[in-house]
C-alpha cells in the first residue's frame, strides 16, 4: 500500500461526463480527508474510501469542507484549485497524505496529495496550503494538447 500524488482518472472523464461542478457559487460540495501512509491511493482512485483515513482527536471522518475556486483558462490548461483548508486543533499521528473528492456527487475522487513528510499534530492546526494557480503549479492542471 501507498499514496502516489495525482489527479485521479476517474475525475478526467467524468469532467467530460459532466459530472462535476467546482463552480464558486453553484458547485458541488468538495472535501478534502487526510491518510495514512499504509492506504493506498493513487491515479486510479475513484472514490472516497475510509480505508487508510487517519483516526485521531478533532479529526473528523471524511475531512474538511474546500471552499470552491471557479476554474481558470490560461492558454490552453484549465486550473482549478480550492482555497486552503484548515483543520483545527487536531491531535493526528502519521499523516502522510490527502484525497480531494466530490461529496455532493457519489464521493467521486479528484485527486490524491502526498506529503513531503508525515506530520503528526498534537493539540495544533494542520493546513493544507494549495499551490498558486498556473499551468505549473495549480493542484488539477487539464491541457488541450490538440
Amino acid at each position: 500500500m501507498s499514496i502516489t500524488a495525482a489527479v485521479c482518472n476517474s475525475f478526467v472523464n467524468e469532467l467530460g461526463q459532466g459530472l462535476h461542478d467546482t463552480t464558486v457559487t453553484t458547485g458541488d460540495t468538495y472535501k478534502i480527508a487526510l491518510y495514512k501512509s499504509t492506504a493506498s491511493l493513487s491515479a486510479a482512485t475513484t472514490v472516497f474510501t475510509v480505508v487508510g483515513e487517519i483516526t485521531g482527536t478533532g479529526y473528523t471522518t471524511g475531512g474538511e469542507t474546500l471552499t470552491n475556486v471557479t476554474p481558470t483558462l490560461s492558454g490552453s490548461t484549465s486550473l482549478y484549485d480550492w482555497a486552503d483548508v484548515t483543520f483545527s486543533a487536531v491531535t493526528l499521528s502519521g499523516v502522510a497524505g490527502a484525497m480531494i473528492y466530490n461529496s455532493t456527487n457519489g464521493n467521486r475522487a479528484v485527486a490524491v496529495l502526498k506529503f513531503s513528510s508525515e506530520q503528526s499534530p498534537s493539540a495544533q492546526d494542520l493546513q493544507i496550503e494549495f499551490p498558486a494557480v498556473s499551468v505549473t503549479t495549480a493542484i488539477v492542471r487539464i491541457t488541450n494538447n490538440g
